[in-house]
């Protein structure tokens, strides 16, 4: 399936370089705005301004229970959760406009944080159980889209799993566009087959009994139930292991048209792999330069060979 829509991703703003920090400061990320930029569409949000906080503006925090904190200037302690919740209902509204494929959130921020953002109870003891209210916000209203903070980006794998869901999604988002055919799924499901096993085999035969049972569901219920639990099998961490395993499957298709030292290079560059020595992209280019050799056509389709543009080098690192 070929990508006919830009991928839009939202952003914090802040990370692309823009003033908008409670000291009129920012945070920019040179791989956001300068490596992914280029593959990507942003659309920044700044909730603070939006909401017409100002920049500069008096610091805040998250105070409360961490399931309904509120959003609290900490000087002069303002509460302003009525206008974050008025923003937030209002800009997600335009943001469903934009087919988003994903968001990168600021880690620590009490509106963007998705996850332990520092939460004071009632008495001023501070805890890190908070959820920054629009990012709160955003994940109720959007369960399916991949969210990520950009500190956590700085890990490989964190990386390169986020970007991974981020362009399934996106395909995802391409195949349903104009409508849920039982055959769109049932082709999507099969182009992915080899990326759901290297992340759960669990999800891979459940999504492997729905498509098979696909007469079973009206369109829409098969679209909202494959859609959900494919998500959920992206989340799922794809180890060393499970690589092995599948580069192992992939190799069933032409190992009997190999020369024994052909053979034995693609096994010991998997082996390399296994222990540690080689990255994930050394067998993996080993292994396309055989699916092209030998034209195997249900290979080429594997969405696992290529889930993201190679100029990112994601599995240069894992």
């Amino acid at each position: 399936m070929s990508d006919t829509h830009p991928i839009r991703i939202g952003i914090s703003h802040c990370l692309l370089g823009a003033e908008v920090r409670f000291d009129g400061g920012h945070k920019r990320d040179s791989f956001l705005a300068d490596t992914l930029s280029q593959h990507v569409q942003w659309v920044p949000v700044c909730p603070e301004v939006e909401a017409g906080f100002g920049t500069p503006r008096e610091a805040m925090r998250l105070v409360g229970p961490s399931d309904e904190p509120g959003l609290v200037t900490i000087r002069t302690g303002r509460d302003l959760t009525p206008e974050m919740h008025r923003f937030s209902h209002r800009r997600l509204r335009e943001l469903s406009a934009q087919n988003l494929s994903g968001f990168v959130f600021k880690k620590d921020s009490p509106s963007c944080g998705i996850e332990r953002v520092r939460l004071y109870s009632s008495h001023g003891i501070p805890g890190r159980q908070g959820i920054g209210l629009f990012a709160r916000s955003f994940m109720q209203r959007f369960p399916l889209i991949p969210v990520e903070e950009e500190g956590r980006l700085n890990d490989p794998v964190l990386r390169e799993n986020f970007l991974e869901r981020v362009f399934c999604y996106h395909r995802w988002q391409d195949a349903t566009r104009k409508g849920f055919a039982r055959r769109t799924i049932v082709q999507f499901h099969t182009e992915h087959k080899y990326l759901l096993l290297a992340h759960s085999q669990p999800h891979f035969q459940e999504l492997g009994r729905m498509v098979g049972q696909a007469s079973r569901y009206s369109p829409t219920q098969l679209a909202q139930q494959y859609g959900a639990r494919f998500m959920e099998a992206l989340k799922v961490k794809a180890t060393v292991r499970k690589h092995v395993n599948v580069l192992e499957h992939i190799l069933g298709h032409f190992t009997e048209r190999l020369t024994g030292a052909e053979r034995g290079e693609l096994h010991g560059t998997i082996r390399d792999y296994h222990r540690g020595l080689t990255p994930l992209v050394v067998p993996l280019t080993l292994v396309k330069h055989y699916v092209r050799r030998f034209d195997i056509a249900y290979m080429r389709s594997q969405v696992y060979l290529n889930p993201h543009p190679k100029e990112l080098m994601l599995r240069n690192h894992v």
